[in-house]
Formats: C-alpha cells, sequence, structure tokens
C-alpha cells in the first residue's frame, strides 16, 4: 500500500455525526465504507447523513462523481460486514461500557490483518485494550466534528499498538488529506487536554459575568487567531459530549478539570449546542446563521 491509497474498504460502527463524517471522508478518498447501526431506522438515517455530505461535496466540486460515491456506501444492522474491512472503526457515543462493547462486537468478526480503532476523544486507549483479544493491531484514531473541515486526525498510540500499525494508520489519515499527529496514549491525550481545558474556563468565565458569550469567543478568534471561539467550539461539540470528557478528566488529572455548573445545568436542560438548535448560541435550521443566547 502506499502512503497516499485508502484502506479498499472501512468499517464504521456508529452513523452519528461523527461516524457520518468519517464515512464521507474515507468515501472521498476512495474507500468502499460499510456503516453498521443498531436498527434499521437508525441506519437509515445514518445513510441520509452521508448522502446529504456527500451532495454538499459534489456542490462545492464538480468534478466528484456523486453516484459513485453513494455506490461505495452500505448502512445496515450486519456486523458481519465488517469481515473483510482492513479498518474497523468505533464511533459510539463517548461511554466507556458502551465503547467497549461496540469493540468487542467487531473484533469478533474482523479478518486477520485488520486494524481495530477508537474514535474515542478521553477514555484510555490502554483501558479499551485490556479487554481486546488483539490489542497490537488496536489505536485510538480521534477525529475532529466536522469532520470534512477539520484537518488533524489524532493517532493514539496505546502501550501495545505495533509501531507498523502506527505507520499505517498515518498513512491512512494523510490519504484522507488531513494532517496526522500521533500522541502516546494519557488522559485526553493532547488535543481534548487542551481544548476542554480553555473551554471549562470559558464556561466559568460566562458563569462569572467576565463578559458574553460572543466577546469570549472574540478574545479568542481575533485575539489569539483561534479559527473559532471555546464556546462555539463547545456548541459544535456537543455540550454533552464536553461533559463528559471533563468528567473523564477530573478523574483521572484532578479538580482543575472539575465540569462548571453552568455546563452541567445546561445539558440537564437539554441545551446541547448545534445538534438541539441551543447552546450557548442559537442555531437555525437554516446553516451558519447562529444568534449569541
Amino acid at each position: 500500500m502506499s502512503e497516499t491509497t485508502a484502506p479498499e474498504h472501512v468499517g464504521v460502527l456508529g452513523g452519528g455525526r461523527m461516524g457520518a463524517g468519517i464515512a464521507h471522508a474515507f468515501l472521498l478518498a476512495g474507500s468502499r465504507v460499510s456503516v453498521v447501526e443498531r436498527d434499521q431506522p437508525t441506519a437509515d438515517a445514518a445513510a441520509e447523513r452521508v448522502h446529504d455530505s456527500i451532495r454538499r461535496s459534489v456542490e462545492r466540486d464538480a468534478s466528484l462523481d456523486g453516484t459513485l460515491l453513494r455506490e461505495r456506501l452500505v448502512c445496515g444492522t450486519d456486523i458481519g460486514a465488517f469481515s473483510e474491512c482492513a479498518l474497523i472503526i468505533e464511533a459510539v457515543p463517548e461511554d466507556r461500557a458502551l465503547k467497549e462493547s461496540a469493540l468487542s462486537r467487531a473484533e469478533a468478526v474482523m479478518r486477520e490483518g485488520a486494524v481495530l480503532a477508537s474514535n474515542t476523544s478521553s477514555i484510555s486507549i490502554d483501558d479499551l485494550a485490556a479487554t481486546r483479544a488483539r490489542p497490537e493491531s488496536f489505536l485510538g484514531l480521534h477525529f475532529f466534528n466536522p469532520v470534512p473541515a477539520s484537518a488533524l486526525v489524532e493517532i493514539v498510540r496505546g502501550s501495545a499498538t505495533r509501531p507498523d500499525i502506527v505507520d499505517l494508520a498515518r498513512s491512512w489519515v494523510q490519504a484522507l488529506g488531513k494532517a496526522p499527529i500521533v500522541v502516546r496514549d494519557s488522559p485526553g491525550f493532547a488535543s481534548s487536554r487542551l481544548g476542554v481545558m480553555l473551554g471549562l474556563e470559558a464556561i466559568r468565565m460566562l458563569e462569572e459575568g467576565v463578559a458574553s458569550a460572543a466577546d469570549i469567543d472574540a478574545a479568542m478568534t481575533l485575539g489569539y487567531r483561534h479559527p473559532a471561539g471555546p464556546l462555539r467550539t463547545t456548541d459544535i461539540v456537543g455540550l454533552d459530549v464536553r461533559l463528559g470528557i471533563a468528567e473523564e478528566l477530573a478523574a483521572t488529572l484532578g479538580p482543575r478539570f472539575e465540569p462548571p455548573a453552568l455546563l452541567r445545568s445546561m445539558v440537564a436542560d437539554g441545551k446541547l449546542g448545534r445538534k438541539s438548535g441551543e447552546g450557548f448560541y442559537r442555531w437555525p435550521a437554516v446553516r451558519g446563521t447562529e444568534e449569541t443566547s
């Protein structure tokens, strides 16, 4: 396999926003992609998400063949669809027990020589590897939301991960047109640990009335040239996702990652950010026209 060649067949377990984005990225790179969900209605919804991403890609780039891209995608409920995949990526919600169960299901059908990856943003790869039959072929592939627009994939190397598997993962990420970074398994890896810390402090500032959400974000976008402020980024990621990561980091790294009360209350009220229509900003149905909450 050359440095610029994506796997011929990729399996994605979980077709939510992240899973659909991952599937879309590999389709654009030339892979066949099988997405597996828990039931047929959820699988149909996953297919619709990916088809919508394909449509937008074709609108931006007329050289793409939308029909061919859709033909290379299969969404269903049969985990056996992963039996011929060179790479299987677990992309279920950020819950340790749920991820362990999903990885075990995928591992039960994966072929010899295949690579199994978790899209976790904070859960220890070594912890997840402890229940794997082939931990040497397991690693983290942390994609970022939204996947099509993100330039980075964080490759998380577990203690048992073989060096050649890391090299293979790096070449696959490059085939997607994205930049890989390789980090050793540690709480929050590199990206979540830094990003969550900034996001939590921004929430505390909002909670304390230091400034409005828009002004806190502007301090980082205009003052430090961040492409998006920490509160807007939290809306995009999902407040519930950020809360789960913060709780995981607080348990492993200490109280400096303790989630603010405002974050907990907003999640309890269903204000999860873009996916719910409201978080620190309001997100109308028309993309890109969010308003300060």
